[in-house]
């Protein structure tokens, strides 16, 4: 099956298991957004939620965070990784943000010259806080898109623009959360039988099936 068939087929299932794509992160606005992003780095978005209420009482606007010292921040947010570095990172934020005019903008430069946000996460904001074309590709998709044949990328970027290639422009930001979704419910890293998949079992290669049943 050629790639682009095989992105329709998977496009149309996930369609049908996730009609609804509700953003696993809560938050109010952009800034709370974007903020619940960056804090969800090698951290459980069941994690981020239990920790960004706190933070938002106090500081859910740029002007507030950035009134608090790194060490309230940190103590704030201990339970997330890199928390020590997050905690500068978003005070800094703050600072770049109200430097520029106090809003969150829907521009690629402006969100990726903000400290602690990379691509992906900007990607998450420009998707789903601002509705514009993005496909962010975290570890987890880049997996399963290895694992059903859409990519062969070596980092998430490639695997970004493999995406963007095979699934049209209007359903990327679903397809995103979709997928994320999938993982978490049907398709895990580990201890997985790709064969009983309701992906994996077709769209993934017989060789990548024997070499995950020997893991």
């Amino acid at each position: 099956m050629r790639r682009i068939e095989k992105a329709k087929k998977i496009g149309e299932l996930l369609d049908n298991l996730y009609p609804e794509q509700p953003i696993p992160l809560d938050h109010t606005d952009e800034y709370t957004l974007l903020v619940a992003v960056m804090l969800s780095a090698q951290t459980t978005d069941k994690k981020v939620n239990q920790v960004t209420p706190k933070l938002f009482q106090i500081a859910d606007n740029p002007v507030k965070m950035h009134a608090l010292e790194v060490d309230q921040i940190q103590s704030i947010i201990r339970e997330v990784g890199l928390a020590p570095t997050k905690a500068k990172n978003l005070k800094k934020m703050a600072e770049q943000i109200i430097e520029s005019g106090g809003v969150i903008k829907p521009e690629w430069d402006f969100l990726e010259s903000l400290a602690g946000v990379g691509h992906k996460t900007a990607g998450v904001v420009m998707s789903q806080a601002f509705g514009l074309p993005a496909f962010p590709v975290d570890t987890h998709i880049h997996r399963l898109a290895k694992r059903w044949g859409l990519s062969k990328g070596k980092s998430v970027n490639q695997t970004e623009q493999d995406l963007k290639k095979l699934f049209p422009q209007d359903t990327w930001s679903r397809r995103h959360l979709q997928i994320i979704f999938f993982g978490r419910e049907h398709c895990p890293a580990l201890r997985h039988n790709l064969s009983n998949c309701l992906i994996c079992s077709w769209a993934a290669s017989k060789k990548q099936i024997i070499f995950e049943s020997r893991k």
